[in-house]
C-alpha cells in the first residue's frame, strides 16, 4: 500500500469518527411553549360564568384578555396563552383554597410583603 492510499485511510477512518460523534442535536430536549387549544378561552369562560365566583372572575378575567389581546397584534402572543394558563390553575386550584380557608388556619388578615421584606433582611 503506497503512502498516499494509507494517508487517505486514516484521513477517511477520522473524518467518519467525528462526524460519527458530532450531531446537529441538542443535548437536551427543548421544552414545547405551551399552547392552548383554539377553543380553551371560551371554554375556560363558561367555567368561570358557571362558578360561584363568577361576579368577580368574569370582569376580571375579560380585563386580563383585553389587555393581551391588545398587546399581541397577530393573537398569538405568549400573553394569551399565560392568561388562559393562570386562568385555569386559579379555577382548578379555587376548591383546595377554599377547603384551607374553611378549615380555619386562615385568619383573614392580609400578608403584608413590607413586613415580610424587612423581616428577610
Amino acid at each position: 500500500m503506497s503512502a498516499s492510499t494509507a494517508t487517505r485511510r486514516a484521513y477517511r477512518e477520522v473524518t467518519t469518527r467525528r462526524a460519527d460523534q458530532m450531531s446537529a442535536q441538542p443535548d437536551h430536549a427543548p421544552v414545547t411553549p405551551y399552547a392552548p387549544a383554539p377553543g380553551a378561552p371560551a371554554e375556560l369562560l363558561a367555567q368561570l360564568r358557571a362558578d360561584r365566583r363568577s361576579a368577580q372572575w368574569v370582569p376580571a378575567f375579560e380585563r386580563e384578555w383585553a389587555a393581551a389581546l391588545w398587546r399581541s397584534p397577530a393573537g398569538r402572543s405568549p400573553g394569551l396563552y399565560e392568561v388562559v394558563q393562570d386562568w385555569q390553575g386559579r379555577l382548578a386550584h379555587a376548591p383546595a383554597v377554599d377547603a384551607f380557608v374553611a378549615s380555619g388556619y386562615d385568619d383573614g388578615e392580609a400578608i403584608d410583603m413590607a413586613k415580610l421584606r424587612g423581616r428577610r433582611r
